[in-house]
């Protein structure tokens, strides 16, 4: 005997092995048509019958399925509850057979817009106005279908169909995954083996890698677009009122940055006083005209940073209100000022500590690129040397190398290696890059040009901008007013952190510090600005009067959002600077002939650009082995290439293996994220 059933709503014979139980309680041991042994009882069960065989019985009710009308079912079927069995002998006749009833039973199962389904093998018809609406809803599904097959087609061809091109950037990198145009497309990629971003740059819908990765980024951090909104900027009144009350300082000040920076945040300037000089750092203000929750502000918070990478950048603030505060060489500019006396040795006097706002007269904006090669410990102390600010540079230069030996004392108190000052080896990897993309003949072309840090400009910069974000934070924690505290402490991938209290900066060798050097690009520092401004104006009152008072939640969620918001800029910053160095590679053919240096577990670094790839053969050679190798088949979405080694030139390892104490003093140097440089001008 035979039995028709379903199971996980289609319909199934299975053919008696044993039975038990009589009426009702019936049931069978049967074998499905797949060979799956089952248990069925009595009420699960919709016809019974011997003949013919299963299996014919069901391919020839295949057969006949696809020829019942079931429009003309639902005209014949009664408006009550019917059986299989009834309506098959209204709609076949009196002598309908078994496959005929199998295939109704196929088509009614299958059919729910025409019959609900009322229980086992017993349906009732549904309304005529559900009726209706269900075959509309049909007839759409069926041309959405048809259309989603029309643009498959398009992208397997590589078209990219017309109708979608509006929504590309949204299919690709914010897809509602139910809509037909998603659904062609994941059924193209998978007909083609591509990624849906390959399909639609070979489609022409996305220009290019770059644009991908570009285009991926701005969806998740700039969802409305990069560019500013051009009715935002300082309320000239306000910005008047302002500066109105500034003094204007008996200094002339300069900056030093490279030819690219176009938000000169932080100046210098050189005073002779009684026993020695007067140093004045000098910190663009915009937190003068920009208030606590006014719209430039909340432009500010949501971006919270510059982003830069390579050929361009997205500025936290508009262009207007840069162009406004920073500090441009010919005029008086608002600035924040830190000012400490140093005597004739270059030894500062943090008694002496003074800030103040005021206009700063800008005299000069010096560039790294005109004078850095021109300055060094000979020609600071040669009066013949023609170059700007020779002896404020000299003044500067022995202060500073006081100021790093002061900090160096502190971080081997802190179990750390002392570091060196300016000394560059012309052995080691560079750690900065300037990338030049120019357009030859349409095609873009990139020019990344290595830059050793560590001159003395670079060292200049550096120690006095850590200085100023030292003595910064040192009066915010003196006066008891939070802020936006840069710290590091103890060991581990978050040992670095912002935080609204104070706290020892270890890397640095420093009790306090506070990122304040960059308003125009920082919101932190922007943040910090506001403070120190309250505090310059208002002394011992300034927590009364302070944005931020203590414990306040609202600055409590800035520091958080600033290192998430930071930490995925950087991440772009990388990612962007791999796809260029990529693109280096292959700018003059499909593969390039580099020295490469190993770091460590397989991972090197290619000696004339920052970019980084794994090499499993040098997994077991020294840190810094250098090999020459070829490397080919660059994928600019993946960001990957294949690499393949020439030849390792041999390591000379030291005769005595290092010790263990001797590993773990230096390890802390690898992970330290914040190091001097990070303030120095240059962007």
């Amino acid at each position: 005997m035979n039995l028709l059933y379903e199971e996980g709503g289609d319909i199934k014979i299975a053919t008696v092995q044993s039975a038990s139980g009589a009426g009702d309680a019936e049931s069978w041991q049967a074998t499905s048509l797949s060979g799956k042994k089952i248990k069925l009882k009595a009420k699960e069960v919709w016809l019974r019958f011997e003949k013919p065989e299963a299996q014919m019985a069901m391919d020839e009710a295949s057969t006949l399925t696809a020829d019942i009308d079931l429009q003309f079912l639902w005209d014949c079927a009664p408006d009550e509850e019917f059986g299989l069995v009834d309506v098959a002998h209204e709609y076949f006749g009196s002598q309908a057979s078994i496959p005929q009833q199998v295939a109704l039973a196929i088509a009614l199962q299958g059919a729910p817009v025409f019959f609900r389904r009322k229980g086992r093998g017993r349906f009732q018809r549904a309304p005529l106005e559900q009726l209706q609406a269900g075959l509309a809803a049909l007839d759409r599904k069926q041309k959405e279908l048809e259309q989603q097959s029309i643009w498959q087609q398009e992208l397997v061809a590589g078209t990219f169909p017309e109708a979608l091109k509006s929504s590309a950037k949204q299919l690709l990198f914010s897809p509602d995954k139910n809509t037909s145009a998603y659904k062609a497309l994941i059924a193209a990629c998978t007909e083609t083996g591509e990624s849906p971003a390959q399909l639609m740059i070979r489609c022409g819908a996305i220009d290019s890698p770059l644009a991908y990765h570009q285009g991926l980024f701005l969806k998740a951090h700039f969802p409305n677009g990069a560019d500013h909104n051009l009715a935002i900027g300082v309320d000239q009144a306000a910005y008047a009122a302002a500066i109105a009350e500034l003094p204007l300082a008996q200094v002339q000040a300069f900056s030093i940055d490279d030819s690219g920076t176009t938000e000169i945040d932080d100046a210098l300037s050189v005073t002779v006083i009684e026993g020695g000089h007067r140093v004045g750092i000098h910190i663009a203000a915009p937190g003068l005209a920009i208030t606590k929750d006014d719209p430039l502000d909340l432009v500010a918070r949501n971006r919270m940073s510059t982003v830069y990478f390579p050929g361009d950048k997205i500025t936290m603030l508009p262009d207007s209100v840069i162009e406004q505060f920073s500090l441009d060489e010919g005029m008086p500019r608002p600035a924040l000022s830190i000012y400490v006396d140093i005597d004739a040795e270059g030894i500062a006097n943090r008694a002496s500590l003074q800030m103040r706002a005021e206009m700063v007269p800008m005299a000069a904006n010096l560039r790294l690129e005109n004078i850095e090669h021109l300055v060094s410990e000979e020609s600071l102390l040669d009066e013949g040397s023609n170059y700007p600010y020779r002896k404020e540079l000299a003044t500067l230069w022995q202060a500073a190398k006081h100021l790093h030996a002061g900090r160096q004392e502190k971080r081997l108190a802190n179990g750390l290696r002392a570091e060196q000052l300016g000394v560059i080896d012309p052995n080691a990897l560079a750690r900065d890059f300037h990338f030049q993309i120019q357009d030859v003949d349409g095609v873009q072309r990139v020019e990344i040009v290595p830059r050793q840090r560590g001159s003395i400009l670079d060292t200049i910069v550096a120690e006095w901008m850590i200085f100023c974000n030292s003595a910064s934070g040192q009066l915010l924690a003196d006066h008891g007013l939070p802020g936006l505290f840069r710290t590091q402490k103890g060991w581990g991938p978050l040992r670095t952190r912002m935080q609204t209290t104070p706290g020892p900066h270890e890397g640095l060798g420093l009790d306090y510090y506070a990122w304040c050097t960059s308003p125009l690009r920082r919101y932190s520092d922007l943040v910090n600005q506001w403070q120190l401004i309250a505090l310059a104006k208002h002394g011992v009152t300034a927590k009364m009067v302070a944005p931020f008072p203590p414990r306040d939640a609202t600055l409590m969620g800035m520091a958080a959002d600033f290192e998430s918001c930071y930490q995925a800029y950087g991440e772009f910053q990388d990612r962007l600077e791999k796809y260029w160095c990529l693109r280096w590679i292959t700018q003059d053919g499909d593969s390039k002939t580099v020295h490469v240096r190993h770091l460590k577990e397989g991972m090197s670094r290619v000696e004339l650009v920052p970019l980084h790839l794994p090499i499993p053969e040098l997994a077991t050679h020294p840190r810094m082995t250098r090999a020459e190798v070829v490397i080919a088949d660059v994928d600019f979405l993946q960001l990957s290439a294949g690499v393949r080694v020439l030849e390792i030139e041999a390591k000379i390892e030291s005769p005595e293996k290092p010790s263990a104490d001797q590993v773990a003093e230096q390890t802390p140097e690898q992970v330290v994220s914040d190091n001097p440089e990070e303030d120095a001008g240059p962007d």
